[in-house]
């Protein structure tokens, strides 16, 4: 069965920019990722959505999860979970290995769900 593949327009426009200052994910007390490479991807119909580069998150704390999802306009999603003392937050992260060619620039990054961590924007 085919998937459908979607490319972002003036109906469903899709933007990829830098992040001006600085991104930070917390859980608990634990800092999960720090940057100053963030991109902010603005996608119709939702919240501006952060992604960290995999470089600047602590590799102790991410876990690769058996969960995918896929997006029409960006490809296949692979997710993470996050592990720190206080216990593990089941696919906290995702991240698109292979994007399509109009969200290329966010290859390598990982965002995390809002509501599962705390992502916070500033200098």
């Amino acid at each position: 069965m085919s998937r459908p593949h979607l490319i972002p327009d003036e109906k469903h426009p899709i933007t990829v920019t830098p992040t001006p200052g600085r991104v930070r994910v917390v859980s608990g007390d634990t800092v999960v990722a720090e940057t100053s490479a963030g991109l902010t991807l603005r996608e119709e119909g939702y919240p501006p959505v952060q992604y960290v580069p995999i470089s600047d998150i602590e590799p102790a704390v991410l876990k690769r999860s058996d969960t995918t999802s896929y997006c029409p306009f960006k490809g296949d999603a692979s997710y993470y979970s996050v592990q720190t003392p206080d216990g593990t937050i089941q696919d906290a992260g995702w991240t698109y290995e292979e994007p399509y060619d109009a969200v290329a620039h966010i290859r390598g990054y990982v965002a995390f769900y809002a509501d599962k961590v705390t992502v916070a924007v500033g200098d």
